[in-house]
């Protein structure tokens, strides 16, 4: 019998290019909670897509040559194949270019702007083109886009706007009703006091700027803006339709159960996107889950620095399950998680290989070598059999308490809890000296038993998580995972069968040195692959050049330019952007602040020949004093190289 309907989604993943591990780990996640409600008895649908509408991806797609819908279509095939490469049992794999959607999506925009809720008007702001957002001078942190960090740049065009002040106390009322609604609670506040209670103001839906998106059908010089396109899909995937006419299915799932998103996006999905479905007279989700992110160990991850971790490399090296295993067990509830090679190493050698693998081949081979893989029941039981029994038959209910708030690593820990207690039983019970003595056969039986019977529980509670690992589990027991039902009581395993007599290895433990050396060799390759496209693109490619005002040469003469050469470069603490470096210039050494942490690290920088604009008038920024100005070339992605001397310089050579 069915416990309920049961609907989540994932954010759509941006389609401008391969999702890495961070990107991916919000699909596994979804899907380790979709299968356990499925197991636990629920009618899960579970919807996931691509968001493939855009100034960023325009972009993209005429610097590689294509059209954007053929840029889409390639990016879109790929975060699909790597999700099904993970085993994202998804429903629905919805993309905003389907055409159902973007005919509702002009639908939505019409009857909004018939009601009186989009209006037309003008923006001037500054624009970041990665984020897709438009910021106020206010916004700004450092003088760059809060969310990215990257530069933004002035823009000035007629747009159509949401009232979102018109909803503003009635989404805080909701909230402060449904203290579940954002969860975490640290996501919640954040919300509440940065930007709900200090005033929403009114939000752009529309672009002008740009041709790659949804038309607005009564006004085509207009495209509907990224999130009121792409946060709809929610509600069309599943058929709504803005006329009153939605489909059977829309009615029995809406409103969702769950959005699992990453916690850059909460905003759009506890403010604007309530906010949308008020207007359009829809119940609001029941929950939006902002989940922390996935943090590379040894630095950020970097297309251009080709040290990105893709889920297909991983898998490569350690299997999709142990891929599964660790960006699942390692993510903290709240805070960011770190992925990095020896910590994949550790783990798999530790926790898969000799807790769990170990386990399985050990009781396996007992059974084997002792009772030709007849496993039988014979009822010698001891009082240390009891104690296991109490572990094996409560661990669903510990394992369901922790997914009912989706904390997923502490629900992985409650089910390997299970397989260390049977560990510990080997230990406690020492079949190779119960078998020494003849007359103890039975209890020996009954030993190995009770061991095939904790793991195949143990293994069915496992199967949300790591679905391959439980089914070939199960295969060399010859028996079926069990339900939860009867996770929850002993003595399932049907007494006389036999085991395989040809165990498998689960997962080989690795030697962290060879992995490393394997995992240089693949970034060199990457990035030696990389340097050759980019400098066929540079080849290729030209930049569209804005011309700012002219200049006399009585003003460029105002300005000082040298050589400089980083002699110390730190941090700047409680800064995610600055880094503070110590530059000589001549027999002068000044300190200079400069936003280029996302694309340097302080290693990196000291020893560098650089161009400092010498003369800039001392400021500060974050605190710390900054003498002068760095200089850098910024391609049209945001990347940022420093600009140094072509030949050998001494630092102090005047720039003119």
């Amino acid at each position: 019998m069915s416990k309920g309907k049961f609907y989540m989604t994932t954010a759509i993943a941006y389609a401008s290019g391969k999702p890495h591990i961070g990107n991916t780990y919000e699909a596994v996640l979804a899907d380790s909670i979709a299968r356990f409600k499925r197991k636990d008895g629920y009618d899960v649908f579970f919807q996931t897509g691509t968001d493939e509408h855009g100034q960023k991806i325009e972009l993209k797609a005429a610097e590689a040559g294509v059209t954007p819908k053929e840029y889409v279509d390639r990016a879109a095939a790929e975060i699909k194949r790597i999700w099904d490469l993970m085993g994202t049992s998804y429903d629905k794999f919805i993309r905003t270019t389907d055409p159902d959607h973007e005919r509702q999506v002009q639908k939505i925009f019409k009857r909004l702007y018939d009601q009186g809720d989009i209006y037309k008007g003008s923006y001037e702001g500054m624009y970041c083109t990665p984020c897709e957002s438009f910021w106020t001078q206010s916004q700004l942190k450092d003088g760059k886009c809060p969310d990215c960090g990257r530069e933004v740049k002035p823009a000035k065009e007629e747009a159509y706007f949401f009232r979102m002040s018109k909803y503003a106390q009635r989404l805080i009322d909701h909230i402060n009703s449904h203290p579940e609604f954002i969860q975490p609670v640290s996501r919640k506040n954040e919300m509440m006091n940065n930007f709900l209670l200090p005033g929403l103001q009114d939000l752009c839906v529309s672009r002008t700027s740009f041709k790659w998106g949804i038309p607005v059908d009564f006004d085509d010089r207009h495209v509907v803006y990224v999130w009121l396109d792409a946060l709809t899909n929610y509600i069309t995937g599943i058929g709504y339709d803005a006329d009153g006419n939605s489909s059977e299915q829309y009615k029995k799932l809406w409103p969702a159960d769950l959005h699992l998103i990453g916690k850059d996006i909460i905003r759009f999905h506890t403010i604007y996107w309530p906010i949308f479905l008020m207007a359009l007279g829809e119940p609001l989700p029941k929950q939006v889950f902002g989940h922390p992110w996935l943090l590379q160990g040894d630095g950020k991850m970097s297309k251009s620095r080709g040290n990105v971790l893709y889920a297909d490399d991983l898998v490569e090296f350690f299997g999709v399950d142990a891929v599964r295993y660790f960006v699942l067990h390692e993510m903290p509830y709240e805070n960011d998680g770190v992925i990095s090679w020896e910590l994949m190493v550790e783990r798999l050698n530790s926790d898969l290989a000799n807790t769990l693998g170990n386990l399985v081949n050990r009781t396996i081979s007992m059974s084997n070598k002792y009772f030709g893989s007849v496993v039988a029941d014979k009822g010698v039981a001891e009082a240390v059999d009891g104690e296991l029994k109490a572990v094996v038959t409560g661990a669903y209910e510990k394992v369901a308490a922790r997914m009912e708030s989706w904390r997923v690593a502490d629900a992985i820990t409650e089910i390997f809890t299970v397989f260390k207690r049977c560990n510990k039983y080997i230990d406690e019970t020492e079949p190779w000296v119960l078998a020494k003595d003849p007359a103890r056969a039975d209890r020996l039986s009954t030993v190995l038993y009770n061991l095939v019977e904790g793991i195949l529980t143990g293994a069915s509670l496992l199967e949300p998580f790591m679905p391959g690992t439980a089914q070939r589990i199960a295969a060399q027991l010859n028996a079926p995972l069990r339900s939860f039902e009867d996770c929850r009581s002993f003595g399932h395993y049907v007494s006389g069968s036999k085991v395989t007599d040809q165990p498998e290895i689960l997962f080989a433990r690795l030697d962290l040195n060879e992995v490393l050396e394997k995992a240089a060799a693949m970034f060199e390759a990457r990035g030696a692959l990389k340097e050759e496209a980019a400098e066929e693109k540079e080849e290729e490619q030209e930049i569209e050049l804005t011309l700012k005002p002219e200049i006399t040469f009585e003003d460029f003469e105002k300005l000082q330019f040298a050589v400089g050469e980083i002699i110390r470069c730190e941090a700047v603490p409680k800064s995610k952007k600055l880094l503070c470096s110590q530059v000589k210039i001549g027999n002068q050494t000044k300190q200079i602040v400069s936003g280029i942490k996302q694309h340097y690290s302080p290693e990196e920088m000291v020893g560098k020949k650089v161009m400092v604009l010498v003369n800039l008038k001392p400021a500060k920024l974050a605190g710390v004093l900054s003498e002068g100005m760095l200089l850098c070339a910024e391609d049209p992605e945001g990347n940022l190289a420093l600009v140094g001397p072509e030949k050998l310089m001494p630092a102090g050579a005047t720039i003119c």
